[in-house]
């Protein structure tokens, strides 16, 4: 069976983003670009929500493409363009291509099956309203977490409110203060 594993930005006090969405408090560095790309190189499967894929969607296609590109832009956008996506949700024009698959109604069912199906691993970038669902249904085998130093407060939060036993497999510390955290579901 496959492993879904997430990979997500928190503050210290566990949220994703602001109140209102915003994640401009997010530290990036070609250190964690680097550490992420080493392992997003295991994925061949994308799993988002509608909103992070959208958001994601309009960046990463083209992003290789243009003459400012940085490494990590036409690395990431290589793999985006190569990677099967599937993108769970209700309201999206349901317009599958070769690439990008919608997935509703029984989503646990669909990811179960996806998680048995051949091939690398299941990677999810974002989408904490579907990462917290995982969650509570047991399905998320990993956790990459980029820890900010800095606590917002209020926000939207990852973890729901169900107990999760964790062990953590490595942990590395970045320049700008950011903790990178791999944890494997116990």
């Amino acid at each position: 069976m496959r492993n879904l594993v997430v990979f997500m930005h928190i503050s210290l006090d566990g949220f994703t983003a602001r109140v209102d969405g915003a994640m401009n408090w997010i530290k990036v560095s070609n250190e964690m670009f680097e550490y992420a790309n080493a392992r997003t190189q295991a994925a061949d499967t994308a799993l988002y929500g509608r909103k992070t894929f959208e958001m994601m969607d309009a960046y990463w296609p083209t992003a290789g493409d243009k003459s400012n590109a940085s490494k990590h832009d036409i690395e990431h956008s290589t793999w985006y363009n190569k990677t099967l996506k599937y993108v769970v949700s209700e309201t999206a024009e349901q317009q599958n291509t070769d690439k990008i698959k919608f997935i509703g109604g029984d989503i646990k069912a669909q990811v179960l099956n996806l998680k048995k199906q051949d091939g690398g691993e299941i990677i999810m970038f974002g989408s904490p309203g579907l990462a917290r669902f995982l969650m509570k249904e047991g399905l998320i085998d990993e956790f990459w977490l980029f820890v900010n130093p800095i606590v917002l407060g209020a926000g939207i939060p990852l973890f729901p409110n169900t107990e999760i036993k964790l062990r953590l497999e490595k942990s590395n510390a970045f320049p700008d203060g950011v903790i990178g955290l791999h944890y494997l579901k116990e």
